[in-house]
């Protein structure tokens, strides 16, 4: 089994955009199973903590983003997921983020997106990125598999709830989250379903999703959650917004989103929030890596499935 200096050498290695050899991601990819797997569906996290929304395999971006929020172990980050899918490095993004998880697993959160799944990875371009780069589906298989094991969503000092997409009519209860068992693709309906797929929107009580899976809640069905688990603020990710943020129902709630000029083409800024020990907020706000430190793969069109 690996040691610290082989996921050292990983790391290094990632954070210059180059690929693992297929045996290393599979001994990655074993050992952040033994991790997750001892994890909670609400994840118990400590403030300081930096707060982070959808990646989506955006990787010049991503090191943008710890460029201004600072390293892991020095900073701690929770990464609210959808890592892969659209952007064109999703398999450099997502093993960084596993490798500092495995090195770093009290400085380093990450909760499962939408995204996080077999069906819809297939679709928006980590299976086909995969497939490019090894030449075989093995490393897709190895990360998907990870994917069944990372928390449905986190709770900081017992105050922040955050989550991938939102809130679910079945679950009025962070201890009915704790029973789902989520070593599983992600269902098409249900609580699971919908913590990684649902948005808020400026409605009475639950809409249908024009998502086509999840619900729209309201400001009530949020306050409501927030009153009953005791918690101040839900934080989710999931949602473009072109400020990096964007606060709802009276500073309940609040989007945060860090894929910068997401397709490389919505102009969009990104952000990151900032709580520290007294779960004071602070978001920072960054725009895309510079063309000069990009890849030569961004300087290509985009791929068939951003149009």
């Amino acid at each position: 089994m690996s040691g610290q200096s082989d996921l050292d050498r990983w790391i290094e290695q990632l954070k210059r955009c180059e690929c693992l050899k297929e045996l290393e991601v599979k001994s990655l990819c074993h050992k952040a199973l033994e991790i997750l797997v001892e994890e909670s569906n609400v994840q118990r996290v400590d403030a300081p903590v930096t707060i982070c929304g959808d990646i989506h395999g955006q990787f010049y971006d991503l090191m943008e983003l710890f460029q201004v929020g600072g390293d892991v172990p020095q900073n701690n980050y929770l990464f609210m997921g959808d890592f892969v899918d659209r952007g064109f490095y999703s398999v450099e993004t997502f093993l960084l983020l596993l490798a500092l998880k495995v090195r770093y697993p009290d400085r380093i959160t990450l909760i499962r997106g939408n995204h996080e799944s077999r069906q819809i990875t297939q679709v928006y371009g980590f299976y086909d990125e995969c497939l490019r780069k090894y030449g075989s589906v093995n490393v897709w298989r190895y990360c998907t598999d990870v994917f069944d094991y990372l928390s449905l969503s986190a709770i900081i000092d017992n105050k922040t709830f955050c989550v991938h997409g939102g809130l679910s009519p079945t679950i009025s209860t962070l201890d009915q989250i704790r029973t789902i068992d989520r070593k599983q693709e992600v269902p098409h309906d249900g609580a699971m379903c919908d913590l990684l797929w649902s948005d808020p929107e400026e409605i009475e009580g639950w809409g249908l999703s024009p998502r086509g899976a999840g619900y729209l809640f309201g400001g009530e069905v949020t306050t409501q959650f927030n009153m009953a688990n005791k918690i101040d603020l839900i934080c989710r990710a999931h949602q473009l917004v072109m400020d990096g943020y964007k606060w709802m129902f009276n500073d309940q709630l609040v989007t945060v989103w860090s894929a910068p000029n997401y397709c490389y083409r919505c102009g969009n800024v990104a952000a990151i929030l900032e709580m520290d020990e007294h779960l004071s907020k602070n978001f920072k706000v960054f725009e895309a890596a510079p063309q000069e430190v990009r890849g030569v793969q961004s300087k290509k069109a985009a791929p068939d499935y951003f149009l």
